[in-house]
């Protein structure tokens, strides 16, 4: 991607424009951002993979009795009639189950891959939404069919309703509002109040068009997770060592003297648990190691689907041109490392750059592949069999 040519899907902006005006910063409404847009998904498709036990989805339902919400999976004949009004139909992921919603995806890839999260695709009848609410990330709403009509605010006020079993916002003030229709977007930093409601719409033969939605949404990690997460995975890495070792550096006392309050904890433990914590973060190889295997993790929806057995150990080249990765593969590098799917290599040389360029394009052509090392080769193989990436 060439982040210095202006980009309709920007509204005419580069993207290292739109990433120095916009992004975390302000809102951006593009009217025509994909002129000519029509849905991945058609209306029973959609519903077909929210009836999937591996795909996450949701109804939220208001009615005069309140907001109501369920998680899926959902047959099909257990959604409500389509004019009945007042529902959406969420359905996550759309990305790692449909190959168009993933090359969509690829269109912003301006953002690094390690904020990237997913699409999510929300089918409305009219006057359906979520209610006003934020999110703690930034987001791209596509209209992908049918009119929304959003409402949004730097708000002030996160007060949030009681009793409901949405996030919804108790006093929400609106500063414009934007009917969206397809191919429009709209850009939103995070934090930033908004309440999309589905408007009836109907095309230029007469029938009625489905209000869809598709959001992008960017993963936003915070420091206590991010915390967590890596302290666990050096903790783990310490545990490697010490197996390697097979001598663990164990707390020892010897200076105890008797003591009359057994349940203070001692100042030694605490110093010792101190210079614990101190020796997992100062080396610099772990961390980012811990924070590359954390960030390529595969969501514990994900599975990967292996070759069939006469492609399992056969040889990676021959007639195959290319390769390219599954569109559920997270891979991700860092100045010594290749991460790939919660998993790290050491990567130096010919063979990094070459596996560099397969993170950055997602795909390898014969040329390339030909120049990989025999290590670089069995590697790809391994990932091959795993079901990672494919021939093409």
């Amino acid at each position: 991607m060439d982040i210095t040519q202006s980009s309709a899907l920007l509204g005419g902006l580069t993207p290292q424009q739109f990433m120095r005006r916009h992004w975390q910063k302000k809102p951006l409404l593009v009217r025509q951002a994909l002129p000519g847009f029509k849905p991945i998904l058609t209306r029973p498709e959609l519903f077909a993979l929210a009836a999937q036990e591996e795909v996450e989805s949701r109804l939220v339902v208001q009615d005069a009795t309140g907001w109501r919400m369920k998680s899926g999976p959902f047959a099909p004949r257990s959604l409500p009639a389509l004019n009945k009004p007042g529902w959406s139909l969420l359905v996550q992921g759309v990305d790692m189950h449909e190959a168009k919603a993933h090359a969509l995806l690829q269109q912003f890839r301006f953002v690094p891959d390690a904020r990237m999260d997913d699409l999510m695709i929300s089918y409305a009848s009219a006057g359906g939404g979520v209610g006003p609410h934020f999110d703690s990330y930034d987001v791209f709403l596509l209209q992908a069919s049918g009119r929304r009509r959003w409402r949004i605010g730097k708000q002030t006020d996160f007060t949030l309703q009681e009793g409901v079993p949405l996030k919804i916002l108790q006093n929400f003030v609106p500063t414009e509002e934007f009917v969206l229709e397809a191919g429009d977007m709209l850009y939103l930093p995070p934090r930033y109040a908004h309440d999309g409601v589905a408007e009836e719409a109907v095309s230029a033969d007469g029938k009625v068009e489905a209000c869809m939605t598709y959001s992008i949404g960017f993963r936003a990690p915070s420091q206590n997770e991010l915390a967590r997460e890596l302290l666990q995975r050096l903790a783990e890495f310490g545990v490697d060592d010490e197996d390697s070792a097979a001598v663990p550096k164990l707390y020892r006392d010897p200076q105890q003297p008797a003591t009359a309050n057994p349940a203070a904890l001692p100042a030694e433990l605490t110093e010792f648990a101190r210079q614990a914590v101190a020796s997992a973060l100062k080396d610099p190889l772990a961390l980012a190691c811990a924070l590359g295997e954390y960030l390529t993790d595969p969501k514990p929806s994900v599975w990967f689907d292996e070759p069939s057995e006469d492609l399992i150990g056969a040889p990676l080249f021959g007639a195959h041109p290319s390769l390219v990765l599954d569109a559920r593969t997270r891979m991700m590098y860092d100045e010594d490392h290749i991460f790939i799917n919660g998993e790290s290599y050491r990567a130096k040389g010919a063979d990094a750059a070459l596996m560099r360029r397969l993170a950055d394009r997602r795909l390898l052509g014969a040329a390339e592949l030909s120049k990989a090392s025999v290590s670089a080769q069995n590697l790809l193989a391994d990932w091959r069999d795993a079901g990672w990436l494919s021939f093409v």
